[in-house]
């Protein structure tokens, strides 16, 4: 396979996410989901709308997002919508929660590693193309977050994030953190259902990763660690794992003392392990082009 590009730009602006987009050169077609994290209540660290906002537009896109699968502010559809509007979401945008109905839709995963369906919410059918839209940072499950666990856990229903978490045991919310599968289990599941939505748009997809407020937490902490690292950049790529891996390297190839932190919750976490097998699915590669964007 040959390597994927991956732009990259160290402004950290509305406009440098446009710029970036126009250089990719992939018009999304149809009606466009916008993927993101809307962030947790109590979280300091999310992206906010407004700075999305341009983006958005420019795209013409639906915001979308799934309810979650651990007691908080956002794993019931009423607190959903209650904590979207606190937010500024619906101030700004159209906001979808696609799994607020049932039945979930089914996406097969012939070659999956731990799993052979991923549970998403029915909405999905809505769209023609997805930006995801990720907020790179540490994770405390899966080591990291980026444009993978947005795919896999972010675009999962509430049933759907139980049986990533659960590498395919279970469904129920409230019975998986009693008897969770040990680590890699879970790191496979997330790359199989990453898997599973990158090939549903077929190619009709673009990834955004944007650095910043990086915290060894996740948006999900309603009491997240403050960044241990200053802010990077943007990068973006038609292909997840290209752009993970290239914010994993540029992680690495830092002089920032903060990385050391940021390093020991991937490595502590086998995050990378994500990366390792979703390059073994072959829905993109390890290796890339990393291309400068003034």
């Amino acid at each position: 396979m040959e390597k994927s590009k991956v732009y990259f730009t160290k402004e950290i602006t509305p406009e440098a996410m446009i710029k970036l987009y126009e250089k990719l050169g992939v018009k999304l077609p149809g009606k466009v989901a916008v993927k993101l994290h809307s962030g947790e209540e109590g979280n300091q660290n999310y992206l906010r709308p407004e700075f999305v906002k341009k983006m958005v537009e420019y795209v013409n896109g639906t915001v979308v997002e799934c309810n979650t699968a651990y007691d908080g502010a956002r794993n019931t559809t009423e607190k959903h919508k209650k904590l979207l509007e606190e937010h500024n979401w619906n101030k700004y945008f159209n906001v979808d929660l696609m799994d607020e109905e049932a039945p979930d839709k089914v996406l097969p995963i012939p070659n999956g590693k731990r799993l052979k369906e991923d549970f998403v919410g029915k909405h999905i059918d809505n769209y023609d193309s997805m930006l995801v839209l990720s907020h790179f940072k540490g994770h405390p499950m899966g080591g990291y977050g980026g444009a993978l666990k947005q795919l896999s856990i972010g675009c999962a229903s509430s049933e759907g994030k139980s049986w990533i978490h659960s590498a395919g045991q279970s469904k129920d919310q409230y019975a998986i953190w009693d008897n969770l599968p040990e680590q890699d289990a879970f790191l496979e599941s997330m790359a199989d259902a990453a898997s599973a939505v990158h090939n549903y748009f077929k190619g009709n997809i673009v990834y955004i990763n944007v650095m910043k407020n990086m915290s060894v937490d996740c948006d999900c902490c309603a009491v997240a660690e403050d960044p241990c690292m200053k802010d990077m950049g943007i990068l973006i790529s038609t292909d997840p794992i290209a752009i993970d891996k290239a914010c994993i390297d540029l992680v690495k190839n830092s002089n920032d003392p903060g990385k050391e932190h940021f390093l020991e919750r991937v490595n502590s976490r086998h995050g990378t392990h994500t990366i390792d097998v979703a390059a073994e699915l072959g829905f993109g590669t390890k290796e890339y082009e990393l291309i400068n964007v003034d």
